[in-house]
């Protein structure tokens, strides 16, 4: 099991809290009486805040076929393997409308077989690399700026990175600093919460959603969002990685980058609140082709290796994202998303194509209003050029199992169940069934069951 330490940090593993409120409706001035007239002034803002959270995740998996195994394949024995993080949320109001905000955090544990073996992996609060001893990591540091530009009056509750007060329907955000991409993009209420909702990580972000970040998923950025009636356009710039899927930021700031423009449209559907992203990205940085690796070790006999052709290089994608509520305790959500395969994916995991769709359902029809029941399908894929490179030995940012003779769709169901068993204390039961893992058809299926603990306040 893994130890339990009370220090400071830690973000949703490559998938993160979001850094700032995005209401998706405008909501009435709560501070109007009946007649429409001003009844009270509105709370005053907080001017600082300190918050708290750890969570504690342990999955395992029951041994399963595999006729043979390769450097990063999923270990076909009955393992278990557990990871902790503890993360302190500091934030202060410099001026009106801006504020400044710390995440130091602590981590310790692996995912299954060091995070390696499957391209929607069953664990999103499990890093690229892992380690046995806690260690500190700062990992947001941001200075938000919010300029209101008039409409409806909206309540910012306290939470997470986000001082409480108030703010307008229409606004411009502009956020600087360390945090994470998908802090900002491709976020969905029922699907991007690793610590409270799914697990997988081509459930919680769209797989083929190839953000830039160091091996924990953060980067150096800047974004603009303009929130305007019932549409909101993001965009930003974040620092690569010094090479694909490394620990390290590029030393100089932008040299290797990527550009993400999102356009969000908010409405409703038969007295339901609804939203759809569309979200593109553009990254350019030293990319190894998967191609080039094949000629290259045909040339010299070698492994065929992507890192040995790098080169400047474009990579792009789009993907689609759908949350609607269904019911006032229902909600449906949706992600379809697909990049360019001909060169390596450079910072998330092996998936060019990915489609996942799924429900979360609240308790009060048993008599539970504060359990939540999820169940999500994924369907993955890669570009034949990379099926080509893994069959040849190569390796992946997650996969490669030596060869890969015979592929099909990774498929991934999962379902979990939450409940409070205290006031600030959560305790979730997770199931994943895994087809195909890593696109082999010759390994597998897997059957990984997980339990989470979650404290926050």
């Amino acid at each position: 099991m893994g130890m339990l330490a009370l220090c400071l940090g830690a973000p949703c593993a490559l998938r993160a809290q979001q850094v700032g409120p995005t209401p998706q409706h405008s909501a009435p001035d709560p501070n109007a009486g009946a007649d429409g007239t001003p009844a009270e002034p509105p709370a005053a803002p907080e001017d600082w805040a300190i918050h708290a959270q750890s969570t504690f995740t342990e999955q395992y998996h029951p041994a399963f076929r595999s006729p043979y195994s390769g450097p990063q394949s999923l270990n076909p024995g009955s393992r278990g393997d557990e990871t902790v993080d503890v993360t302190l949320y500091g934030g202060l109001r410099l001026w009106p409308g801006a504020e400044i905000w710390a995440n130091p955090e602590v981590d310790q544990g692996f995912g299954l077989s060091g995070t390696f073996g499957v391209a929607g992996f069953p664990s999103a609060e499990a890093y690229k690399l892992g380690q046995t001893d806690p260690y500190v990591r700062l990992q947001r540091l941001f200075l938000r700026q919010t300029i209101n530009l008039g409409g409806e009056t909206q309540t910012v509750d306290p939470d997470l990175n986000q001082l409480g007060g108030s703010q307008s329907a229409n606004r411009l955000v502009f956020t600087i600093g360390k945090f994470s991409a998908v802090d900002i993009f491709d976020t969905n209420k029922y699907a991007h919460d690793p610590r409270n909702d799914f697990l997988n990580w081509s459930v919680v972000d769209a797989g083929s959603f190839d953000y830039a970040g160091d091996a924990w998923g953060y980067s150096y950025a800047a974004t603009a969002e303009w929130y305007q009636d019932w549409w909101t356009i993001r965009a930003g710039i974040f620092d690569m990685p010094n090479t694909p899927a490394y620990k390290c930021l590029y030393t100089q700031l932008f040299s290797q980058d990527e550009y993400i423009a999102e356009l969000e449209e908010r409405h409703t559907v038969w007295a339901q609140p609804g939203a759809v992203r569309l979200t593109a990205f553009l990254l350019r940085g030293r990319l190894g082709s998967f191609n080039d690796a094949l000629a290259l070790a045909a040339a010299t006999g070698a492994v065929p290796s992507t890192d040995a052709v790098l080169q400047y290089r474009s990579r792009a994608g789009v993907d689609i994202n759908l949350e609607q509520q269904i019911a006032p305790d229902l909600g449906f959500f949706l992600r379809a998303g697909l990049a360019d395969g001909s060169s390596q994916i450079d910072a998330f995991t092996d998936i060019d194509q990915s489609v996942s769709f799924g429900l979360s359902l609240q308790g009060k029809r048993w008599g539970r209003p504060d359990d939540t029941v999820g169940v999500a399908q994924v369907f993955n894929n890669i570009s034949r050029h990379e099926k080509n490179y893994l069959n040849a030995g190569g390796l992946g940012i997650l996969v490669g199992d030596g060869i890969l003779p015979n592929t099909g769709l990774e498929k991934i169901t999962e379902v979990y169940y939450s409940l409070p068993v205290y006031k600030y204390v959560h305790l979730s039961f997770d199931y994943q069934f895994i087809d195909n893992p890593a696109y082999n058809t010759d390994r597998g299926p897997v059957s990984v069951l997980g339990a989470r603990v979650h404290v926050q306040f």
